[in-house]
């Protein structure tokens, strides 16, 4: 008689502890009472009725879902590889049970299917350079498919494009192109300029000559701060024209006695 008690003993325990079900903040469990829904509890302690009732588990926690790798080809038929990354969570734990057979896998396929429909429609250089946007592009379609299903896609962020390595060389020498270019144009640029100022300042020193004077004793200060041996004073030729004048006119009668 002891043997039968106490095995009723141990399978009313078991009942009892399989009726009790606690969950933490972040969880809820969408009850089924005979097939019928009943609604999400938690968080906390609370009782089911045994075999009459099932609880599946949902958690409310954000979700990263890392796309895999999906090959695309751009509207400017190039092809290329890209993967992403998907931050969603269960906002409505009914319909992420009753309204989709697998949140987790659906929402997976379904951001497969939208990079790639989304990318295909871009061009190479839109994909590179305005990531942002195409971002936004993506979270918006994502997040409008999904609420149905009781779930928010906060946030979508492309991680890799991987290019073929002949569009990789091809951009590396337009980029190298690119940098020849820049540098031509400043020089150029700054050729312009400096020969812009030398103009302006050749006519301030022809409408004043004494700042001919001022440039030379400043040219003499600047080579007396150094430690030169020798020094060059540049000298006007109109100093020199006097004494020309004297030997020209020598010479011119020199000749002239010696007939």
């Amino acid at each position: 008689m002891q043997i039968p008690f106490l095995t009723l003993i141990i399978l009313l325990l078991l009942l009892i502890s399989s009726s009790v079900k606690v969950l933490r903040e972040y969880e809820r469990g969408v009850v089924f009472r005979l097939g019928r829904l009943i609604g999400a509890k938690g968080p906390g302690i609370f009782l089911l009725i045994p075999i009459v009732d099932r609880m599946i588990k949902v958690s409310l926690r954000t979700i990263v879902l890392d796309v895999p790798p999906q090959d695309v080809i751009t509207r400017d038929n190039v092809s290329v590889k890209v993967n992403a990354v998907v931050y969603f969570r269960v906002m409505d734990p009914n319909k992420a049970v009753v309204e989709v057979e697998d949140y987790l896998y659906a929402t997976s396929q379904l951001a497969q299917t939208t990079l790639r429909s989304i990318l295909g429609q871009a061009e190479l250089d839109e994909l590179l350079s305005s990531r942002e946007k195409i971002n936004t592009e993506l979270q918006t379609i994502l997040d409008t498919n999904t609420d149905p299903w009781g779930i928010k896609v906060s946030q979508v962020e492309i991680k890799h494009v991987d290019l073929p390595q002949e569009m990789q060389r091809a951009m590396a020498k337009q980029a190298e192109a690119e940098r020849e270019r820049r540098a031509k144009v400043i020089n150029a640029e700054g050729e312009y300029q400096a020969s812009t100022r030398l103009f302006e300042a050749a006519e301030i020193l022809n409408k004043q000559p004494i700042t001919v004077q001022l440039r030379y004793l400043q040219t003499l200060r600047e080579i007396a701060t150094e430690n030169n041996s020798t020094i060059i004073f540049p000298i006007p030729i109109d100093l020199f024209k006097p004494f020309i004048k004297m030997i020209e006119y020598r010479s011119e009668e020199t000749p002239t006695q010696t007939s």
